[in-house]
């Protein structure tokens, strides 16, 4: 075989084998393994989001806004690698809304280091609700445990913290679970019935993967994905 056609079958062999490893229908409508990769669909963005230091490869695919995930291999050197999501953007104040519903259906690895969470923005990012509706390995929310609260259809362990650009309030679901609907407007409220913030305007309520190592590469899907206002 001539050498240039050699090289041409082995790197085809090579790319069809990464496809294969990570977990990207050959259908999927949509795929890209840049770390900054977005896509809009439906009214949501779907973002790679790999920012954490010294991150590995990932690679995106989705079929909608609702049906997407990734194949990540981040080095167990701990510390966030990334957040690959798909984020709906609302904003609206609070108390110009009567509902803030989510639901969503994942399929994840049982090794590694992550949780499935949302990360909800408010006031122009000034404050971030994350809700932990799983997690896997060595990790933790920011701050410190506030009590213990049933809000939204869950019970969660409350944390109230800050990582030095705004204030971080996590709610880590006392049990693991891979599917389920959330009344997010509920938490948001409860919140603000402690005080901790105002009437804030409500941005995008992102769902997804937080990484922080999946060596050797893990792949990680949902299912579902999608939130009602009103």
């Amino acid at each position: 075989m001539h050498k240039a056609v050699r090289s041409l079958v082995v790197s085809l062999t090579v790319a069809a084998s990464v496809a294969t490893s990570a977990g990207v229908a050959t259908a999927a409508t949509w795929s890209s393994s840049d770390q900054w990769a977005t896509w809009s669909n439906g009214g949501y963005t779907i973002r790679n989001d790999v920012w954490g230091g010294g991150a590995g490869p990932q690679t995106i695919w989705a079929n909608s806004y609702s049906n997407w995930g990734v194949w990540s291999n981040q080095p167990n050197t701990g510390g966030v690698k990334s957040y690959p999501h798909s984020a709906k953007n609302v904003g609206k104040k609070l108390s110009a809304l009567g509902k803030v519903s989510s639901s969503f259906s994942v399929n994840r690895p049982g090794s590694g280091a992550y949780e499935t969470a949302y990360d909800i923005w408010a006031d122009n990012n000034a404050y971030e609700t994350m809700l932990w509706m799983n997690k896997q390995g060595a990790v933790g929310p920011l701050g410190s445990k506030q009590t213990t609260a049933t809000v939204g259809g869950h019970t969660w362990d409350v944390y109230k913290g800050s990582n030095g650009s705004n204030a971080v309030f996590s709610f880590v679901r006392t049990s693991n679970t891979n599917a389920g609907t959330v009344d997010v407007l509920a938490v948001l409220n409860w919140i603000r019935a402690r005080g901790w913030f105002g009437d804030v305007t409500l941005g995008e309520v992102q769902f997804g993967f937080e990484i922080t190592s999946s060596a050797g590469g893990l792949d990680f899907a949902a299912n579902s994905y999608s939130v009602t206002t009103s």
